[in-house]
């Protein structure tokens, strides 16, 4: 149920990530930290392709990764095992991986303060001024999105001051937002507003999912080696996504986790045996007590 009248309440927007034509240009990652002020996190060659940034992080919220493989882009005739198709010698699988604005979301189920939301556009959003930093959050994302910013130090251990930060170690939560404030406005996320190749794509989410469809079945008719849809299934672990993937091979080759589950989706079940638990311990002390009664 949402928690905005029908007044206020607008369609779910999200992203379509299309990984079969991103070209590791890394412009979303460049606008996402310019509109959102997200700190660099660093300029360390990883030795992992051409990837730098290395994951998601409360100062990296779009993150795109590199993968190499010896496999062929496309088949010659749809068959993975075809003994006479002669395979391209490498193929790059690049991502720009992202916050999935989870259907159900174990961070909104377990923060405290109510620093995490539900947004009028069916995104999920931090409130820092709110956050008080106690982390529960962090280990109920199923996909490591969440993170605790801490900021880097100068050599003499000096706290470094960044904009609208202070000077002292952070230890909030930070990630996407799907650029809210820009959505505010009738604008598109940074990250989409940059991507050269619609790779990453934004929009209404059932619109998403109608031509993230008809993409899959062009290029299956087109013998592509491996695509499939990751995370627009409303019936998984997670009750879909609000930013979903089409991938060219299995998401554990991406990082990605292959089957979801929010950690809080038995939590209902788990509260109803343990108060079945305590009634019946109740009982049995009760009894206790009458039988030493008499």
């Amino acid at each position: 149920m949402s928690a905005y009248p029908d007044a206020e309440r607008k369609p779910r927007m999200g992203f379509f990530t299309d990984t079969t034509v991103c070209i590791g240009c890394k412009a979303c990652e460049v606008a996402c930290k310019e509109w959102n002020l997200v700190p660099e996190d660093g300029y360390d060659w990883l030795g992992q392709s051409y990837d730098n940034s290395g994951e998601l992080s409360a100062n990296t919220w779009r993150h795109v990764a590199f993968i190499e493989q010896d496999k062929p882009l496309k088949l010659d005739a749809g068959d993975f095992a075809a003994a006479d198709a002669e395979p391209e010698p490498l193929r790059w699988l690049m991502e720009s991986d992202v916050c999935k604005h989870c259907t159900h979301a174990g961070c909104l189920d377990v923060c405290p303060t109510g620093s995490l939301f539900r947004t009028e556009f069916g995104t999920v959003v931090v409130q820092e001024d709110i956050c008080n930093g106690c982390g529960y959050c962090v280990p109920a994302c199923p996909f490591g999105v969440l993170d605790k910013r801490h900021l880097p130090r100068r050599p003499d251990d000096a706290p470094l001051s960044l904009p609208l930060l202070g000077k002292k170690e952070d230890g909030r939560v930070w990630k996407c937002t799907l650029c809210y404030d820009r959505l505010k406005g009738g604008h598109e996320p940074a990250c989409a507003k940059a991507c050269p190749t619609d790779s990453i794509q934004f929009g209404e989410l059932d619109e998403l999912r109608e031509r993230a469809e008809q993409r899959l079945a062009k290029l299956e008719a087109e013998n592509w080696n491996g695509p499939r849809l990751y995370g627009h299934d409303a019936e998984d672990g997670v009750g879909g996504f609000g930013a979903f993937f089409l991938l060219l091979d299995e998401p554990e080759v991406y990082g990605l986790p292959p089957d979801p589950v929010v950690p809080t989706r038995h939590l209902p079940r788990l509260w109803k045996s343990t108060a079945l638990a305590a009634a019946a311990l109740t009982l049995g002390l009760v009894a206790a007590f009458a039988g030493g009664a008499e």
